[in-house]
């Protein structure tokens, strides 16, 4: 690219620039016109070729010196670039041996003292040696003179055509030039004049245009410029069409500003807030906020980033959003723990009847948290049938507490973003809901319910169960990562109270981080005090009615546990007490006569016919049936286990719906009776010649479980020998092969079964003595508990001597052995 042209700047009154009027004349200077020693002037940022006229400013003192001597003597001078621009005062070592002798023009003295020449370049010259440095630099030197070059030759015209056409095509790329370069291009035919003139204003480095200087021969030194122009056409071409997309760009954004601001201005006009004064609210509120240095930090970073997008553009209400979202999250904001436990205890006894195990151990977990402050400890997980007030329990810890509540349903959860939240580049990306949960909640460290966490599923789009393994580990949760937020989050102070109906299909890792509170559900003495208490009164209230215009029994409860509900929670019960007032209320509206004293009898009848039947003791009359204990979902119950046999080859039938462990357990027995047949009194040949056929009534109820196994053995014991079960007494234990007697679960349910269904003694393993301690006393009454530990004793317990009235006959067979 050329520089302004120097040629411009020389003075039409100079009588010493005649030169200028014919540029191309013979430029060289004799040797007999030169001094022995020459005067050097060392000069920066450019180079001075033959020919060429260029203004110089002069600044140094011994420059100064310099030039006023020359001025007034020959006015011939020598013209040396420096190779350091930022040496001031350079020495010898700073200046290249290779310049031109110059002519001073003309020399104007400027009031602020320094001197400016017009000088032209002459001929090239090497330093032999430099002979002083005071006042200025003087030195020996050798001239070079132009070898002759035919300028008739077809390389030599091809040369200068060339760089006519290079130096036409950079007048035209670069528009900062005067159109009169042209005219001066155009008016020069010496070859000399025109490599050195272009050379003099080409944009090139200073150690470009010396190389120039340097290179011997007016053809090389001429192809040597062509390849810089090349260069210089290249990058002005890419300038160009880089501008060219700048200036459609910056059109189009000067277009937006214009409309941006008339939009502004109407804003102004009708008193809305704009964009700017919407960040700057926000960032005054970022001011007063209390969250860490980190999440400040970004903060501020995207709210800057928000001020340079266009507020019409797709993103800018994408990354407002976001910037609202991260000022409204409650960072470093924590309520006030209430620590009293007498009143913590006090606020668990009034909100839930009974579950004495579960509010020992949330007091305790209380009590470690006030002593310890800190929250570093297992999460609670209850556990347990739906129902039995999970989730009400971690309400009252809150209402404890004095903490704010949430509470998140994990049930058919599947998705990983659900927890972890979406990246912010995604199209609708939402923070997880873990973090939504806490700005509702606008405390960092609420009770947290995370509810049916056993029903968390995984799919193709993640697995949520291991998002919460973070979530809910005490050393991982201080800084839990939210793919939205993208700012590390404190939930350490969050007190997490997970739920579940069932433990097989919470993720392994998932369980051990949890502490697991069992809530076995509640008896039926449990129920009513539940009913009379809390599920009465709050339907009185949802239906506008006084505890003074209506009561109800405790029978009557008791008959709408046992012969309306099956569960081993409360809600079913609501629901039928509902039903029960709301009839009451629909009296009350009508202005009917009622009863204000809800009886059994007005339950059947607003209820209509009983929906479940109470299964109580049969007697021991037939020989064969003994009364199990099972355990369901909804509660305890018993089952009886019929035995008979008839006329066949001894094969086995077992009816009833029955798992695969039932199953296993009748075929054990029948293995152990088998096998002990002898010291029981059996003869073995009933074995091979009468079928066997056990049933469990019930048969449309799915039935399994380990719990059976001694009362199945019971049943074949009894019907083989034709004995006496003892009366009013029923038995749940596993068998083994060695007639070991094992120990089973859900104790509390099948006794309280027990109880109401009228049995008296109760066989278990002796190892269950355990469960039946931790039971309160007072259900226990009136029942007598016999601990086994072999089947062998389950026999002395269970059949009496007595055989029964009508004995079945055994007609057997003495087997032929071949020989």
């Amino acid at each position: 690219m050329f520089k302004a042209l120097p040629i411009q700047l020389v003075q039409e009154e100079s009588d010493d620039l005649i030169q200028l009027i014919n540029p191309e004349q013979d430029s060289d200077i004799k040797p007999e016109d030169l001094p022995a020693e020459l005067s050097i002037l060392p000069i920066k940022n450019t180079v001075l070729f033959p020919g060429v006229v260029i203004p110089i400013t002069v600044g140094r003192q011994k420059s100064i010196k310099l030039v006023k001597k020359a001025y007034q003597g020959n006015r011939i001078i020598g013209v040396v670039a420096q190779k350091n621009p930022q040496a001031e005062e350079p020495s010898v070592d700073d200046l290249y041996r290779t310049g031109t002798i110059a002519r001073i023009i003309k020399m104007l003295v400027l009031p602020d003292g320094n001197t400016t020449i017009i000088i032209q370049g002459k001929s090239r010259f090497v330093v032999k040696e430099f002979v002083q440095e005071e006042p200025y630099l003087t030195a020996q030197i050798e001239l070079q003179h132009e070898p002759p070059t035919n300028t008739n030759s077809k390389e030599t015209q091809a040369l200068i055509q060339s760089l006519k056409d290079a130096a036409t095509k950079i007048l035209k790329l670069n528009p900062e030039i005067p159109i009169e370069a042209q005219v001066a291009l155009d008016n020069i035919t010496s070859m000399s004049f025109l490599v050195h003139f272009l050379a003099s204003n080409l944009n090139v480095e200073v150690v470009d245009k010396q190389k120039i200087l340097e290179t011997k021969g007016l053809n090389d030194r001429g192809t040597l410029l062509l390849q810089y122009m090349l260069k210089d056409i290249q990058m002005l071409e890419i300038k160009n069409e880089i501008q060219k997309k700048v200036h459609t760009d910056i059109d189009q954004q000067q277009r937006d500003y214009f409309l941006r601001q008339q939009i502004k201005v109407l804003q102004d006009e009708l008193g809305y807030d704009g964009p700017d004064k919407e960040v700057e609210k926000l960032r005054k509120r970022a001011e007063s906020k209390k969250w860490p240095v980190a999440a400040a930090a970004h903060f501020n970073k995207e709210l800057d980033k928000l001020l340079r997008i266009n507020p019409m553009a797709a993103e800018y209400p994408v990354a407002m959003n976001y910037v609202e979202f991260m000022l409204d999250m409650p960072w470093e904001d924590y309520t006030v723990d209430d620590f009293d436990l007498k009143r913590a205890k006090k606020i668990l006894d009034q909100d839930h009847f009974g579950l004495t195990k579960v509010k020992t151990r949330i007091l305790e977990y209380l009590a470690v948290l006030k002593l310890k402050r800190d929250m570093r400890g297992p999460i609670l997980c209850l556990y347990g049938p739906p129902g039995v007030g999970k989730t009400s329990l971690g309400r009252s810890i809150a209402k404890a507490l004095q903490r704010k509540y949430v509470r998140m349903s994990l049930g058919g959860v599947h998705d990983e973003a659900e927890i972890r939240g979406h990246r912010k580049t995604y199209v609708g990306a939402m923070p997880g809901k873990i973090l939504q949960n806490i700005k509702k909640a606008q405390s960092s460290n609420p009770v947290f319910i995370l509810d049916e966490i056993d029903k968390v599923k995984s799919d193709f789009r993640g697995d949520p169960s291991s998002a919460l393994l973070e979530v809910l580990d005490p050393e991982q949760n201080s800084t839990f990562g939210d793919n939205y937020l993208e700012v590390e989050y404190d939930l350490s102070k969050v007190l997490f109270v997970a739920t579940a109906n069932s433990l097989d299909t919470i993720h392994p890792a998932l369980r051990d981080r949890m502490e697991i509170i069992e809530i076995t559900g509640y008896t039926q003495e449990e129920k009513v005090e539940i009913a009379v208490k809390h599920l009465f009164p709050k339907q009185l209230k949802e239906h506008g009615l006084k505890a003074s215009q209506i009561k109800i029994s405790r029978p009557a409860i008791a008959r709408i546990i046992n012969s309306y509900t099956r569960e081993s929670g409360v809600r079913t019960l609501e629901r039928k007490i509902g039903t029960v007032v709301r009839s009451i209320a629909k009296s009350v509206a009508m202005e009917e006569e009622f009863d204000k004293l809800i009886t059994e009898e007005t339950v059947r009848k607003v209820l209509g016919a009983e929906i479940f039947d109470e299964e109580l003791y049969q007697g021991n009359d037939i020989a064969g049936v003994v009364t199990g204990l099972a355990w369901t979902q909804v509660g305890g119950e018993i089952l009886f286990v019929e035995s008979s046999l008839s006329k066949g080859k001894g094969g086995l039938t077992i009816s009833g719906q029955l798992g695969d462990v039932m199953k296993e357990s009748a075929v054990a027995a029948l293995s152990y009776l088998k096998s002990n047949a002898g010291r029981l009194e059996i003869d073995h040949r009933v074995f091979q010649q009468y079928d066997l056929h056990i049933h469990v009534p019930a048969g449309a109820v799915p039935k399994d479980g380990p719990s059976a196994g001694i009362t199945m053995f019971t049943s074949l014991a009894s019907i083989y020998t034709q004995r006496k079960v003892k009366s009013k007494l029923a038995m749940t234990g596993e068998i083994t092969l060695r007639g070991k007697v094992l120990p089973v679960g859900g104790i509390k349910e099948k006794i309280l079964a027990a109880k109401r269904s009228g049995i008296k003694e109760i066989i278990l393993s002796a190892k269950n003595k355990r469960d039946i301690d931790e039971i309160e006393k007072n259900y226990l009454k009136g029942l007598t508990f016999h601990y086994v530990s072999d089947v062998d004793e389950v026999l002395k317990i269970a059949l009496l001597k007595d055989k029964i009235d009508n004995p079945m006959t055994f007609n057997l067979s003495e087997q032929k052995v071949n020989g």
